[in-house]
């Protein structure tokens, strides 16, 4: 009688494998509705996701995604409290600090997607020194989405579209497809996601990858982000893999 040794990551794995999933994009929301619940400050919300963050990122590299993008603080944040700012900042940094040997030595390579100008300068040092010590390689692609706003992203690439039309690098107007405009974006180079995983409940994409999203499946769960963890994955990964992506032609 033959024993099955398949494991349940395996499994997980095949999953994955079976439905062509590289790259899936999180709004990690909740982390200050959970810390009210508890009747503490947003702070040890934030604390906690970062928490879940850290399992997140071991979970999908242990399942085979090839790709993971966190919405971690948003062209629209710095409309909160100062106090609440500032943390944010900080804990960016010392995540980053604390978590990138481990993050480098699993071969994980770290990418900064939105626009850095307003971030102070020891945090786009500390940004930079990530994206350079990990480039070369190869595991799971993690971005990390810092200062990003969607609309802010498509605006900036037509700017840039128009500079290289005025130095002649873009010559006719056929030039112009989604292929070009997808290379002038932050994820240039990156796979559109196949999944968006929206956490806390709101049914909204909150000005996050726009243009990427447009044929991606969204799987939204009333779970918190500090409560999301390797189970909660799993589930959106068994989620997806129900799905029938037809993109509009059926």
């Amino acid at each position: 009688m033959a024993i099955n040794t398949t494991s349940h990551t395996d499994l997980v794995k095949n999953t994955v494998a079976g439905t062509g999933l590289r790259h899936i994009a999180v709004i990690m929301d909740g982390n200050r509705r959970w810390a009210r619940l508890k009747n503490l400050s947003s702070v040890f919300g934030h604390r906690e996701g970062v928490k879940s963050l850290k399992k997140t990122i071991e979970a999908a590299d242990k399942f085979g995604i090839k790709y993971l993008t966190v919405y971690a603080f948003s062209t629209e944040n710095w409309g909160r409290k100062r106090e609440e700012v500032e943390f944010l900042m900080k804990l960016l940094k010392e995540t980053i600090q604390n978590e990138l040997k481990e993050l480098h030595e699993k071969n994980v390579k770290i990418k900064i997607i939105g626009d850095s100008e307003p971030l102070s300068r020891d945090l786009k040092e500390v940004l930079t020194g990530a994206e350079n010590q990990t480039a070369e390689n190869s595991g799971l692609n993690l971005q990390i989405a810092i200062n990003y706003g969607a609309r802010n992203e498509i605006t900036n690439a037509v700017r840039r579209i128009y500079e290289d039309i005025k130095k002649d690098i873009i010559n006719n107007k056929e030039e112009i497809t989604d292929s070009l405009i997808s290379s002038y974006l932050y994820t240039a180079g990156i796979p559109d996601p196949d999944l968006l995983i929206r956490t806390g409940g709101e049914q909204r994409l909150s000005n996050y990858l726009l243009w990427q999203t447009a044929y991606t499946e969204i799987y939204v769960t009333e779970t918190f982000w500090p409560d999301f963890d390797e189970i909660a994955l799993e589930k959106a990964i068994q989620v997806f893999a129900a799905r029938s992506r037809r993109y509009g032609k059926d």
